[in-house]
C-alpha cells in the first residue's frame, strides 16, 4: 500500500481531486490530503467540501510514496508555499512520482522539475512550462521521469492509470 500526499488550497478542481483519491483507495493505497493548515475545511470550485488531513509544515517527502496535484486555482496559491514546493521537489529527488494535471504543473515550475521534461497541462500554462525549461506537448499523459501531467478533467481515466501504474 502507497501513501499519497495530495496537495490542496481552496478552489482545486473538484474531479481532479476526487477521481485521483477514488481511484488510490479503490487500488488500496492511502491518499493523504496535505493542505497549508491541518484540519483546514476548504471548498472546491464546484462545491466539494475538503478538509486537510496534514499540513505541510508537519510532513516530508519520506512520509509518502508520491505527490498528486489537482488543478483549479489551488495550485497557484501553493506555489507561492515554500514548504509546498520542497515536498514536490524532494518527492521527485527520492526517484518517487510526482503527478499534476491541470493548472498542477505551475508545482513543477516552481520546484525546478519542469526543466529539461516533456509535460502537458491546461492550454494556458503551456508558456508558463516552457519559460520554465519544458518541452510542452498536447497529449491526454505523458510521463517523463518519474513525473506524470495530464491537461483537464476528461484525462482523468488515462492520469490515474498512469499514476497507479508507476506506483507497482
Amino acid at each position: 500500500m502507497a501513501r499519497v500526499a495530495v496537495l490542496v488550497d481552496e478552489m482545486t478542481e473538484d474531479d481532479e481531486f476526487r477521481v485521483p483519491c477514488e481511484r488510490l483507495r479503490s487500488a488500496g493505497h492511502e491518499p493523504v490530503v496535505v493542505g497549508l493548515a491541518k484540519g483546514k475545511k476548504l471548498t472546491a470550485l464546484h462545491g466539494t467540501e475538503i478538509t486537510t488531513d496534514q499540513a505541510v509544515d508537519d510532513v516530508r517527502a519520506a512520509d509518502f510514496d508520491a505527490v498528486v496535484v489537482p488543478g483549479g486555482y489551488s495550485p497557484d496559491k501553493i506555489r507561492t508555499s515554500e514548504p509546498m514546493v520542497a515536498l514536490v521537489r524532494e518527492t521527485a529527488a527520492a526517484g518517487k512520482p510526482v503527478a499534476a494535471v491541470c493548472h498542477g504543473p505551475w508545482l513543477l515550475a516552481e520546484s525546478g522539475l519542469a526543466r529539461g521534461r516533456t509535460v502537458t497541462s491546461w492550454p494556458s500554462l503551456r508558456t508558463d512550462l516552457r519559460n520554465a525549461g519544458a518541452e510542452w506537448v498536447d497529449r491526454e499523459v505523458v510521463t517523463d521521469d518519474g513525473v506524470i501531467t495530464s491537461r483537464n478533467p476528461n484525462d482523468l481515466p488515462a492520469f490515474c492509470d498512469a499514476l497507479l501504474e508507476r506506483l507497482k
